[in-house]
């Protein structure tokens, strides 16, 4: 049983480049591009271990999303961290009060999410 991470960003590019960091890295990739397609594997999947959840989406945002994994007993025990391009003061703190376990930037900082990365997997 190998441990995956979903990436769930509305960005076709952001998934590519954060794919082929995380294989090259030897982590198994899924993604999504919305959070109504990620709960859709989030409840197929029962080997996703982390969710990277870009912040800033249309429709369902990374928070209203997160906060709806929390309201899940299936969900809620699955660590979530934020991805997003609004690094502004503040941000990481609102990431965190809405329920992510970790925080990184976009353009991502490879070490610093890998490092948050084997904190769950």
């Amino acid at each position: 049983m190998t441990s995956k991470v979903l990436i769930i960003d509305d960005d076709n590019r952001n998934i590519f480049a954060l794919k082929a960091v995380l294989k090259a890295k030897g982590y198994q990739c899924l993604s999504a591009g919305g959070a109504e397609e990620g709960f859709s594997l989030l409840s197929e999947d029962r080997n996703i271990a982390v969710v990277l959840m870009d912040m800033m989406m249309p429709g369902m945002d990374g928070y209203q999303a997160i906060a709806k994994m929390s309201e899940s007993p299936e969900l809620k025990d699955i660590p979530v961290i934020a991805v997003t391009a609004q690094a502004m003061l503040g941000d990481k703190e609102r990431c965190i009060r809405a329920g992510a376990v970790g925080y990184v930037s976009k353009p991502i900082n490879v070490d610093e999410l890998t490092r948050l990365l084997t904190e769950y997997i």
